[in-house]
């Protein structure tokens, strides 16, 4: 480590400017070639500096300077890797993404809406939407329609008309495709639609809503 102190012999003041441009007062390699040659500038002539702690002084120079270099080299190796896995991201379109949960969240007064994906057409079929009890508490009839992702909006009453509790509701979907077809799907996954990036983090499409990678807990053909 080098020492941010060299004896000159010499007093310094230092500019407002200076304290400005770095309040902290870190003294960077440049700093210390200044303070180096100002001490070989102003030495005594009778007593000039001892050679061995002057190729120490140069030593630590040397050492600053590697190690500036090799922080400047990481950080552009670190900048590097970071887009190359967010352009790796992009290969994920199309393949279907989980969050790992299959419920929303209801407060009090809201009306939420939600997506649920459809990978084949309906022919007939509900969204049954459970509290954390597994109970059904809204019963949502499917009409004849086109697959893919559709959006719901619930009122956040149970089928006898009353507010449901606060909390979190499971959300499922069973249906039939009219050639003999019946299946079933569930809230939180969905295919990826897309990709953007917002200030160089990954941002994926599922239904109609953006999620960054951190939320999903997979991806599968």
């Amino acid at each position: 480590m080098v020492s941010n102190t060299i004896n000159t012999g010499v007093k310094t003041k230092l500019s407002s400017s200076n304290i400005a441009t770095n309040p902290k007062g870190i003294l960077g390699k440049d700093d210390f070639m200044k303070l180096l040659l100002t001490e070989l500038k102003y030495q005594d002539p009778t007593s000039p500096m001892d050679t061995e702690k002057m190729l120490t002084q140069t030593s630590q120079l040397a050492t600053l300077e590697s190690s500036d270099n090799t922080k400047k080299a990481l950080e552009k190796l670190t900048s590097q890797l970071s887009v190359s896995a967010n352009l790796g991201i992009v290969g994920a379109i199309g393949k279907m993404a989980s969050l790992g949960k299959d419920t929303i969240l209801v407060s009090k007064d809201s009306k939420p809406s939600f997506d649920l994906y459809f990978k084949h057409d309906i022919q007939s079929g509900s969204v049954n939407i459970k509290d954390k009890n597994g109970n059904v508490v809204k019963t949502l009839t499917l009409k004849p329609q086109k697959g893919g992702v559709l959006n719901f909006a619930w009122d956040g009453t149970n089928n006898n008309g009353k507010r449901v509790a606060e909390g979190e509701y499971s959300i499922s979907a069973n249906y039939t495709d009219g050639n003999s077809g019946s299946y079933s799907t569930t809230y939180g996954t969905f295919p990826i639609e897309s990709v953007k990036f917002d200030n160089g983090n990954a941002l994926l499409k599922l239904g109609n809503s953006y999620f960054p990678l951190g939320k999903i807990k997979e991806i599968s053909e």
